[in-house]
């Protein structure tokens, strides 16, 4: 099944794909090479969700803080 998500802008895609290679290696989850992610767990799949939800709302917080 192709992925529903869109982009809102869509220049943010290299950086969202960083953001997840930093969150893969802090958890200790493999990405897939393929980019199938159907073998990853559920518990390494939200975790990942989690660390970059996370990271967004500080990214947020320090923008609206003017820091």
């Amino acid at each position: 099944m192709a992925s529903s998500n869109q982009l809102v802008v869509p220049q943010a895609k290299a950086a969202l794909q960083s953001m997840k290679v930093e969150a893969a290696q802090s958890l200790g989850v493999q990405i897939p090479a393929d980019g199938y992610y159907g073998n990853v767990t559920s518990r390494e799949a939200g975790s990942l969700g989690g660390y970059i939800t996370k990271k967004l709302v500080q990214m947020a917080e320090q923008q609206l803080s003017g820091r």
